[in-house]
């Protein structure tokens, strides 16, 4: 399906988000939509999907100008849309969740046999038909939600699929399939829109890509005729050099010590330490334990046997706010789930954690939240119109921002950061990094857990790597190898 979009203008109050851009998707081609967080893609993809109305602008379908105002237009039109963030009811089982809304019915009354016998057709073309469609979906890993949101999308025969950070959450194994799936579905016609910050990533599957800045068109271009670089200063307006700077810094004393950490199921005997100054990176392939680890030690999950030792001294964790309390900080790989009050404004995000900072004689300083907010804003670049907007309006990579500064807020000792850039443009990355190095500077102890391997080995001094629940090895060496990391993540250690 051949679509296009030209001169799409959309504005929210006197906020002009989307200004004359241009998008040309070809029948059965993988087009890339690229752009800094904030760029406009989301609120493009939106007006292409029905959930916002243009302004200004046409779209066409294979030649004919349409009109779509509604989410039903768009898949009349055949255009499914994957969002980034997940949209599942985890109480119901993946049957209910592919059918809802789309429910098919007998006399009258649900057709739960024939929803179930297409359920199981639908995972069987991900090549993930063990899962039963009676499963409830809270059963099922961060990894498997997602592929059942794409099983959603193959429900409506779509002629456009709009996949948005698809791989965010999937292993290796199951980013393989999704290639294969999309590749397959593109030798039958179906088009693809796919937005990703990966780059290696677009190069891989994508035919020509788009780009986006601040809500203007900077153009199209062949991904067999550009280089990473130039689709880098296309987006940011600027060259992006040496993407990990990692500052050397003289540590200190240890900070953190944990002994034989042991959750039933999740993680067995984990023993590690990191120092002032020091980042701990943890490798693993998805399911290996890694995150389970972080909230134990947040006190998110409740820990089955171990220790954990601050500045030398044991301390029990039963909550977060114990682990708040002794100066622990956790950016969360969930932020909408975990780290963020959705409905609240960004004020009060970034605030809310530390309101004991500005409480005096039972009166909240306001002013000075005001002048902190605003600091963080400007710090971290976090694009929002001011900082009343509701968080919930603004994009993914923003939302991380204001996660990242809630946390630095409370000063924490330790703070761990479990994916912190996902979803997150490189221009962003870079600025986190950033703020990395300062933290280390500053003689904070951090622990990196992260997908990206080419991100912990490039951010990190020391890489613990988890294998079958276990720390396989510990990687000491100040050049890492990545191959070797990876091996051990796939076979243990020797």
């Amino acid at each position: 399906m051949k679509v296009e979009m030209n001169n799409i203008c959309k504005a929210f109050g006197d906020i002009k988000v989307l200004k004359k851009v241009n998008l040309n998707i070809l029948d059965g081609e993988i087009h890339a939509l690229m752009g800094e967080n904030g760029a406009g893609k989301s609120t493009l993809i939106k007006v292409l999907t029905g959930v916002y109305t243009k302004d200004d602008g046409e779209i066409s379908i294979d030649g004919e100008k349409v009109e779509i105002k509604s989410i039903k237009d768009s898949e009349k039109y055949g255009i499914a849309y994957v969002h980034q963030e997940l949209n599942v009811v985890k109480e119901m089982t993946i049957c209910d969740n592919m059918f809802l809304g789309k429910e098919l019915r007998k006399r009258g009354l649900l057709d739960k046999e024939k929803m179930s016998k297409i359920c199981q057709e639908k995972l069987k073309v991900l090549g993930i038909d063990h899962l039963l469609p009676n499963t409830p979906m809270k059963d099922l890993s961060v990894g498997y939600q997602q592929m059942i949101e794409i099983a959603k999308a193959l429900l409506i025969n779509a002629k456009l699929v709009i996949l948005d950070e698809p791989t965010a959450a999937l292993t290796n194994k199951e980013i393989e399939n999704l290639f294969r799936i999309v590749f397959e579905l593109k030798n039958q016609g179906v088009s693809f829109l796919y937005v990703s910050h990966r780059m290696e990533e677009i190069f891989r599957i994508c035919d020509n890509i788009t780009i986006l800045r601040d809500g203007t068109y900077i153009g199209t271009e062949s991904l067999k005729e550009i280089s990473e670089e130039k689709v880098v200063e296309m987006m940011t307006g600027k060259s992006i050099d040496n993407l990990y700077l990692k500052d050397e810094v003289v540590v200190g004393e240890t900070v953190l010590e944990v002994e034989n950490l042991s959750r039933k199921g999740e993680f067995e005997n984990i023993s590690f330490s990191v120092k002032a100054g020091e980042v701990l990176g943890f490798a693993g392939l998805m399911g290996s334990g890694r995150s389970e680890i972080m909230h134990a030690i947040f006190g998110s999950k409740n820990l089955e046997n171990g220790k954990i030792f601050i500045n030398g001294k044991e301390v029990l964790i039963k909550n977060p706010l114990d682990a708040k309390n002794h100066g622990i900080g956790f950016v969360t790989e969930d932020r909408k789930e975990e780290g963020l009050i959705l409905d609240f404004d960004v004020r009060d995000n970034i605030a809310v954690p530390s309101l004991k900072k500005f409480i005096n004689k039972f009166i909240v300083n306001e002013k000075k939240i005001d002048t902190v907010v605003d600091d963080y804003i400007k710090k971290l670049k976090i694009k929002v119109f001011n900082s009343n907007q509701k968080v919930k309006s603004l994009s993914g990579g923003n939302q991380q921002k204001i996660v990242f500064a809630k946390w630095l807020e409370t000063s924490p000792k330790i703070l761990i950061l479990d994916e912190p850039t996902r979803g997150v443009d490189v221009g962003a990355k870079k600025e986190i990094y950033e703020v990395i190095n300062e933290l280390k500077r500053q003689g904070v102890a951090i622990i990196l857990v992260s997908s990206e391997l080419s991100e912990v080995v490039g951010v990190s001094d020391r890489v613990a790597v988890i294998h079958n629940k276990k720390i396989a090895k510990i990687f000491e060496d100040k050049n890492i190898n990545q191959e070797e990391v990876l091996r051990v993540a796939f076979l243990g250690g020797n």
